[in-house]
C-alpha cells in the first residue's frame, strides 16, 4: 500500500504539471516482436505511462525485435549507443553471466507474488541495478514480473523427468541448462516469434514461452497436443527497461522520479493483467482439444531441486573466479524465499476442492 501511495504522489504532481512538448525522446528496441502479448503489456503500457506521467516530457517509441536490433541483441544495441533504450529479460544473459539467471527466476525460484515482493521491497531492485550498472554501463528498470508459466506446448506427454531425455525443446536461460546437464533434454533457444512455425513444423518436440494468458494468444495449443504443467521451470519471470548510465544520469532528478514511477506502475498493472488473462486462458484450454498433462509432483519437484542446485554451483564457480556477486544475490533471493515460505502460511489460497 506504502508504495502504490508513493506512485500515487508522482501521478497527482505530474498531472498537476502544465504539458509541454518532448525534452527527451528515446527510440526502444524489444527482444519480442510488435503486437506481442508482452510488447503490449510491457512496452507499450510502459511508454505510455511516462508519457502520462511526465506530461509528454519524455516521448518513448517502441519498436519490435528485428526492426531497429535482432531480438537477443537489445543489450549490446543499448550499450553500444545505436539506440536509447532496449527492452528484454535477464534470461537471454544466462549464457554470459549466470548471475542473470537468480533476476530472471529459475527452477526452484520464487512464485511471482514473492518475486515482486523481493524486487521491490526485499532489495532485488537495488541489486539488479548494481549489477547493470557495474558489469554493463546500464540503469535498469524493472516493467514487468510475471505469474508461473506453462512448463511447456508439446507433441510428447511429459509426466516425469525421465519423459524429457532426448527431448528437443524450445526453451532459454537456466532451465536450458537444467535441462541439457540433469535430464538428458536438447535445449534450443529461437527467438518469440518464431516458436509458433518451429513447434508446427515438429523442429521441436516442445516449447516453452510464457504465461497461459500469453500462450493462448499465440495459438501454441493449436498444433501441439499436450499442454504440461506446472511451471516448475520458470516459476516467474522478470522483464527489464534499460538506457545507458550516462543517458540515465544527464536526465533532470524530476524525469528520473516520474520515469521510476512509470516502471513501477507498468510492473503493478501488468501483474494484475497476467493473472486475469491467465485464469481466463485456462478456462478457454479446457474447452479446446488440447491435453492437460500435469506432472507428477515428485517429479516437478526433482526440477525444482535441480534447478536450485545448478544456481548454487554456478554461485560457487563465480566465487572460485574471484566473483562472489552471484552467491550475495543468490543469498538474498534464497533468504527471502525461505522467509516467505515459513511465514506467509495466513495467506488464504483459492484452489479448486
Amino acid at each position: 500500500m506504502k508504495r502504490l501511495l508513493n506512485i500515487a504522489a508522482v501521478v497527482a504532481v505530474a498531472i498537476a504539471t502544465p504539458a509541454s512538448a518532448a525534452d527527451v525522446e528515446w527510440k526502444m528496441t524489444a527482444a519480442i516482436g510488435e503486437g506481442s502479448f508482452f510488447y503490449q503489456n510491457f512496452m507499450e503500457r510502459f511508454a505510455n505511462n511516462v508519457d502520462t506521467l511526465t506530461q509528454g516530457r519524455v516521448s518513448i517509441k517502441p519498436f519490435g525485435a528485428g526492426v531497429l536490433a535482432p531480438a537477443f541483441k537489445a543489450y549490446e544495441v543499448v550499450q553500444d549507443g545505436v539506440v536509447e533504450a532496449g527492452h528484454s529479460t535477464p534470461s537471454y544473459l544466462v549464457n554470459q553471466d549466470p548471475t542473470n539467471a537468480i533476476f530472471a527466476s529459475f527452477p526452484g525460484g520464487m512464485s511471482g507474488e514473492a518475486t515482486l515482493h523481493w524486487v521491490y521491497e526485499g532489495g532485488g531492485e537495488k541489486l539488479l541495478q548494481d549489477f547493470r550498472r557495474e558489469e554493463m554501463g546500464l540503469h535498469s528498470l524493472v516493467v514487468g514480473i510475471g505469474t508461473s508459466e506453462i512448463m511447456a506446448h508439446s507433441n510428447v506427454k511429459i509426466e516425469t523427468v525421465d519423459d524429457l531425455k532426448g527431448v528437443k525443446y524450445r526453451t532459454s536461460g537456466a532451465f536450458a541448462a537444467v535441462l541439457q546437464e540433469k535430464f538428458g533434454g536438447v535445449p534450443t533457444v529461437v527467438p518469440g516469434n518464431e516458436i509458433y512455425t518451429l513447434l508446427q513444423r515438429k523442429g521441436v518436440d516442445a516449447i516453452e514461452w510464457s504465461t497461459p494468458g500469453a500462450n493462448i494468444t499465440e495459438g501454441f495449443h493449436e498444433v501441439a497436443p499436450y499442454l504440461i504443467m506446472p511451471g516448475v521451470h520458470q516459476p516467474s519471470f522478470l522483464w527489464e527497461v534499460f538506457v545507458k548510465q550516462e543517458t540515465w544520469d544527464g536526465l533532470p532528478d524530476d524525469l528520473k522520479a516520474l520515469i521510476t514511477a512509470a516502471a513501477k506502475l507498468t510492473t503493478y498493472e501488468s501483474f494484475t493483467h497476467f493473472g486475469d488473462k491467465d485464469i481466463r486462458a485456462m478456462d478457454e484450454f479446457r474447452k479446446t482439444k488440447v491435453e492437460i498433462v500435469n506432472m507428477v509432483p515428485a517429479e516437478a519437484e526433482k526440477i525444482r531441486e535441480a534447478g536450485r542446485d545448478w544456481a548454487r554451483a554456478k554461485a560457487s564457480e563465480k566465487i572460485e573466479a574471484g566473483d562472489r556477486r552471484m552467491q550475495d544475490v543468490l543469498d538474498s533471493y534464497l533468504a527471502y524465499q525461505a522467509s516467505w515460505a515459513a511465514n506467509s502460511g495466513y495467506l488464504v489460497r483459492d484452489a479448486a476442492e
